[in-house]
């Protein structure tokens, strides 16, 4: 499968500003006619590329006042290396995070889903009800929702409902994390956040907003929750996002039959 991804942040830089990007496709994926630019005014301005222990890329720009437009594109092709897991981050991704508090939702998760012993019955049933208690409503949280509060609204968007399902999971003794993604198919086009849980000796995607196909998703950031996997962090200085735009093809989309078991690179 081929999928063509891109996007676009465009930023009005105050203060002199260090900035970290998370928008590149992951190291799992060998990816052609790849580009990373950003520009101030109009002029090139450097950066650092690290790469942190999930294989997610992160770009570093130190930018000067002014309007910084920071623009990226990629060709991937097929699957990539697959996704592993150690010891320390299935311990890690059972603990409750700063936006997904497990610890918290604990007692609503063993009762709803009381009765279900079966890892994978429990995965799809945590999508379902996260899919069916939500209302999918662009501009309804706030960036520093967590689980807890969008349960409490009823209501969020994509990283929202990744939250929920992944304290849920993490509640029921179910490794699980945040993973940040291109996501062909997804209407209105954005980036898209999407829970991983480790079931059988593999990640597992779980998309209760069943938005795109989960074979096509492109995995660019992965962590605990959106504190690690956002695309963009102002680590010092001061800048406003003027726009983002962000797109992402394939040359098939498949049907996603929600009964069967998917993993991405």
């Amino acid at each position: 499968m081929q999928r063509d991804v891109s996007s676009r942040i465009v930023l009005n830089v105050t203060d002199p500003a260090d900035l970290i990007f998370a928008i590149s496709v992951s190291g799992h994926y060998a990816a052609n006619h790849e580009r990373f630019t950003a520009t101030l005014d109009g002029a090139p301005v450097g950066h650092t590329e690290l790469k942190d222990v999930h294989g997610t890329r992160l770009h570093r720009v130190r930018s000067a006042t002014g309007e910084l437009v920071v623009e990226y594109s990629a060709e991937v092709f097929g699957s990539g290396d697959s996704a592993t897991a150690r010891d320390v981050d299935l311990l890690t991704y059972t603990r409750p995070s700063r936006y997904a508090e497990s610890d918290a939702l604990a007692p609503t998760a063993a009762a709803e889903f009381a009765g279900i012993d079966d890892a994978v019955s429990l995965l799809q049933s945590v999508s379902s009800w996260v899919g069916t208690r939500l209302s999918y409503v662009p501009g309804s949280s706030l960036p520093t929702d967590g689980a807890l509060r969008t349960l409490l609204d009823r209501q969020g968007v994509c990283r929202d409902y990744a939250h929920l399902c992944t304290a849920l999971l993490r509640s029921l003794g179910i490794p699980a994390r945040l993973v940040a993604v291109y996501a062909p198919g997804l209407h209105p086009m954005d980036f898209h956040a999407v829970t991983e849980a480790w079931i059988d000796g593999a990640w597992h995607v779980v998309d209760a907003t069943t938005l795109a196909p989960r074979s096509t998703l492109v995995r660019i950031a992965t962590g605990r929750d959106a504190a690690d996997t956002a695309f963009l962090n102002v680590m010092s200085g001061r800048a406003t996002l003027i726009g983002v735009s962000v797109t992402a093809t394939a040359d098939a989309l498949p049907d996603d039959d929600l009964m069967q078991l998917v993993s991405i690179s």
